[in-house]
């Protein structure tokens, strides 16, 4: 493999990794759920306050993987830690070590920032996908049950008084 290299996004990498969450979804069974568009990342990532982040993986000057990622804080240690939103390698660089490094790359962000974790969930389903977390030292936090409001159910809570 030619040159891979981990490194922060830019805004001309957008494209790519709009398509990347696109085929991300359809490989996780929710192709329909994804309505990510160029300009709803390029703002998140770039606007005036971005809240989101990102690595790239790339080979021979093509971006072939990413890791987008927000912050979150923990009220128990006091500090900050990273949220991996999404990992993706294209399925021909699979294997290769991609993977493994855009999240080295995140885990010295931690490292380098003094936050406490690196976080992110994965499907029960993606068993080669866990096992590969496992085989890096992740652990899953079995005990815990992620829970989320959207659509509907987000708009009725909203206009709850409280």
């Amino acid at each position: 493999m030619a040159d891979p290299r981990v490194r922060r996004v830019r805004e001309q990498d957008v494209p790519a990794l709009v398509g990347f969450a696109h085929e991300l979804a359809a490989h996780e069974r929710s192709a329909d759920q994804c309505h990510l568009t160029v300009e709803q990342l390029r703002a998140a990532l770039f606007g005036p306050s971005p809240a989101l982040f990102g690595h790239v993986a790339e080979v021979g000057g093509e971006v072939v993987g990413m890791a987008l990622w927000f912050l979150n804080f923990s009220t128990w240690r006091g500090v900050h830690g990273i949220y991996l939103e999404d990992l993706y390698v294209r399925p021909d660089r699979r294997g290769s070590g991609l993977g493994k490094a855009l999240l080295a790359a995140l885990a010295r962000e931690c490292v380098e920032r003094g936050y406490a974790r690196l976080e992110w969930a994965v499907l029960d389903w993606l068993e080669p996908t866990i096992a590969f977390y496992k085989s890096i030292g992740a652990v899953p936090q079995d005990e815990w049950t992620v829970f989320r409001l959207t659509d509907q159910a987000l708009v009725d809570m909203s206009r709850v008084d409280g």
